[in-house]
């Protein structure tokens, strides 16, 4: 199957806000301290990719991306915790990757105890050094997901996937929802890019949590998008 992020994509653009002020930034490490820093803006969402500043300051879509991305997390949480896999963060937990060029918030992130145990992550301390404090990931996590806004598309589809592969992310999910066809697909690591995995009668394999998934959508009473994340046997 085609993994649906290699579709052509038209030439990325830079989204700013008035109100945010982006001091003069070389490298990833001058980023990961701005991004640390008490001047880094508290809205909206901003990564470093590949030598990039991508700023997104667009409110989240309630129903094509906020109830979503609960479904998805929820779902997934349930399985870290039945197989106590490790860790589980949704939104604005910043993963960053020196093999990666990268820093970012992906929509949902799983570590396992195994990453940390092995180095292959670690958990950055907050600058005060209190104990049990962590503000950054360094490294590649298990598993990330990523659900597609309008203004994210581009990053979601095309640079995002080839800096999380590099970082050594172990799996990448990508649901779009915006459009009449509900989009899933679960990504594995292959010898150079992500691959899709076979679907099988709607289900996909994740590796990492050792189970089959199917995503669907229905219209509540009310009308709006409801998710449901399926995992095989339920």
């Amino acid at each position: 199957m085609k993994p649906f992020y290699n579709e052509p994509i038209m030439a990325t653009t830079l989204l700013l806000d008035q109100d945010v002020e982006i001091p003069t930034i070389a490298n990833l490490a001058e980023f990961r301290r701005w991004a640390l820093s008490d001047d880094f803006p508290q809205r909206g969402r901003i990564d470093y990719i590949d030598g990039r500043i991508e700023i997104d300051m667009s409110p989240e879509d309630l129903f094509t991306h906020g109830t979503l991305k609960v479904e998805i997390g929820r779902k997934i949480a349930e399985r870290v915790g039945e197989l106590d896999l490790g860790h589980i963060f949704i939104g604005e937990t910043r993963i960053s990757s020196v093999p990666g060029d990268l820093s970012a918030e992906p929509d949902v992130v799983v570590i396992a105890h195994a990453a940390v145990d092995d180095g292959r992550v670690t958990f950055v301390p907050k600058a005060s050094g209190e104990p049990d404090r962590y503000v950054e990931v360094e490294g590649g996590p298990d598993l990330i997901v990523e659900i597609i806004s309008d203004s994210s598309e581009k990053k979601d589809l095309r640079r995002l996937p080839v800096a999380y592969f590099k970082a050594g992310v172990r799996e990448f999910w990508l649901a779009d929802a915006r459009g009449q066809e509900l989009r899933f697909q679960i990504h594995v690591r292959g010898p150079e890019a992500f691959v899709p995995t076979d679907l099988d009668d709607g289900w996909q394999r994740s590796n990492v949590l050792d189970a089959r998934y199917a995503l669907e959508r229905s219209r509540h009473a009310r009308g709006h998008w409801t998710y449901r994340l399926r995992r095989q046997s339920e």
